[in-house]
């Protein structure tokens, strides 16, 4: 990802900040500290029609129903520091999200291995035939 395009991205960011849990004492009761990133994938100016797609597919899960894919951070105990992470969580996702699929290549079990996945079959079946035989014996 060039860096105008990251820039772009950047821009287009809006953030959200509440109160989050955990440390940080009576701190935590009164500041701010949790940002949620909210960026709307399908109005972005920044990203090819392509793109678009390839994100909302990738990214589905995380994307809610208005097309926005929202990432929170409550990690640290300041809001600068949980901004800067929730941007480089979105960094990362979309530089992941836009790496172009490997394609899957066939490949075929060798005699061998199928002959010893036989094998252990039978040695499986015998064992559980003599556990039959045993339990009739029982009774």
């Amino acid at each position: 990802m060039n860096a105008e395009k990251k820039k772009q991205l950047l821009d287009e960011l809006t953030f959200q900040t509440s109160r989050s849990g955990g440390k940080g004492g009576q701190n935590v009761n009164k500041t701010e500290t949790k940002v949620e990133l909210i960026f709307s994938v399908s109005d972005s100016n920044a990203l090819s029609d392509p793109e678009k797609e390839l994100i909302q597919r990738k990214l589905k899960n995380r994307i809610n129903d208005s097309g926005e894919l929202k990432i929170c951070s409550s990690q640290h105990r300041t809001q600068g520091m949980n901004k800067q992470h929730v941007i480089d969580k979105f960094l990362d996702k979309i530089k992941l999200a836009l790496l172009p699929e490997k394609k899957r290549v066939a490949t075929v079990i060798p005699a061998a291995v199928k002959e010893l996945i036989r094998r252990n079959k039978k040695v499986v079946s015998e064992k559980k035939a003599w556990r039959k035989q045993r339990t009739r014996d029982f009774l």
